[in-house]
C-alpha cells in the first residue's frame, strides 16, 4: 500500500475511484491492463490520500444532487477497506449530501456498511452491484482467490432485497472452455431470480484480453487450468474479444429467461436506470 495525492475524487462524470489496484486476484482483471496507465504493482494499493475532504469539497460545488458511482475499476471494498474505512467515509457523505448511489462490488463486506446504504436509499436511490462469474464454488475460487464466493455475493443480493435496495448484476466474464457451459449459465441466472435482481448486464459471453492483463491470465492458466492457453492462443491470437464458441446459445437462454421473469437486460435500460436519480418505483415503471 502507498498514499498518492489527488486534486479530484469525481470524474466530471460522477465516477469515483478510491483505491487504485486491487487484491481480489481475479486471474482475468482487465484493470491491470496497460492503457490504464497504473505505473505501480498492481497489488500494491494505491490510496488517494484524503479523499473524503477531496470528496466533500467537490459535493458542496455541485449545483445540485445526481447519482454517483464507484466500483468499475477498483473494488471499493477491497481488504484495505476493512482497516482504512475511506469507502465507509466517503458513504456517509453521499448520504449527508442526498446525493444517489450506484456501487459495484465483489466483496460481502458491502454489508457492514448497510446502514448508510440504507440512508442514501431513503433520501435518494442506491443500486448495489455485483459480478456472477462462475456458479461453481470451486471454479470460483480458481479464477477470483481472494474475494467473496458466488454463493456469498448471492447472499449479498439476498441482503439487499431484504432491504429494499435495489440491485443488478454484471454477468461477466465468461471465460472459454472453462465456464461456458449452459449449467453454468442456468446457476447463475437462477440465483439473480431468487434475489429479485433488477436487471443483469452481459455484453456477450466471453473475455477481453490486452497488453497486461493477457500476460497475467495465461500465467494463471498454466496454472490452475494445464493446457488451457494452449487453447486460447490457437482460437484468438492475439485478439481483444474472446467469444465462446457457445455464445449464440447462451445468450438466447440468457433473453429468454430476463424475458420470462421481467428482468432489465438490455444494456441502454440499465445504464438509463443508473444514471437517473428517480425513486425507484417510478423509474421502474418507465420499463414496464
Amino acid at each position: 500500500m502507498h498514499y498518492a495525492d489527488y486534486k479530484t475524487i469525481l470524474s466530471p462524470q460522477n465516477g469515483m475511484n478510491i483505491y487504485r489496484g486491487c487484491s481480489h486476484g481475479c486471474i482475468y482483471c482487465d484493470s491491470r491492463s496497460a492503457c490504464y496507465q497504473m505505473n505501480h504493482d498492481f497489488e500494491d494499493i494505491e490510496v488517494k490520500r484524503g479523499a473524503p475532504a477531496i470528496l466533500e469539497t467537490q459535493l458542496r460545488r455541485k449545483r445540485k444532487p445526481g447519482m454517483i458511482s464507484t466500483g468499475a475499476m477498483c473494488d471499493p471494498y477491497i481488504h484495505l477497506e476493512n482497516e482504512l474505512q475511506i469507502t465507509r467515509q466517503c458513504l456517509a457523505l453521499i448520504a449527508s449530501y442526498k446525493y444517489g448511489l450506484a456501487i459495484q462490488t465483489k466483496s460481502a463486506r458491502i454489508l457492514r456498511d448497510m446502514d448508510i446504504l440504507k440512508e442514501i436509499n431513503t433520501n435518494a436511490k442506491c443500486v448495489v452491484q455485483t459480478t456472477l462469474t462462475t456458479y461453481d464454488e470451486d471454479l470460483c475460487l480458481k479464477v477470483e482467490p481472494n474475494v467473496s464466493t458466488t454463493k456469498e455475493r448471492y447472499r449479498v443480493l439476498e441482503a439487499m432485497k431484504d432491504e429494499g435496495i435495489p440491485t443488478l448484476v454484471w454477468l461477466c466474464p465468461t471465460l472459454p472452455f472453462i465456464n461456458d457451459t449452459e449449467e453454468n449459465l442456468r446457476g447463475l441466472l437462477d440465483y439473480c431470480i431468487k434475489a429479485k435482481v433488477r436487471g443483469i448486464l452481459c455484453f456477450g459471453f466471453g473475455v477481453t484480453m490486452r497488453a497486461g492483463n493477457r500476460e497475467y491470465f495465461y500465467r494463471k492458466l498454466d496454472e490452475q487450468f494445464p493446457g488451457i492457453k494452449q487453447q486460447y492462443i490457437s482460437h484468438f491470437g492475439n485478439s481483444y474479444e474472446c467469444n465462446s464458441p457457445h455464445s449464440s446459445r447462451l445468450m438466447t437462454v440468457f433473453q429468454d429467461m430476463c424475458r420470462q421473469q421481467a428482468i432489465l437486460y438490455k444494456a441502454s435500460d440499465i445504464f438509463a436506470y443508473l444514471r437517473s436519480l428517480e425513486p425507484e418505483g417510478r423509474q421502474m415503471a418507465l420499463f414496464q
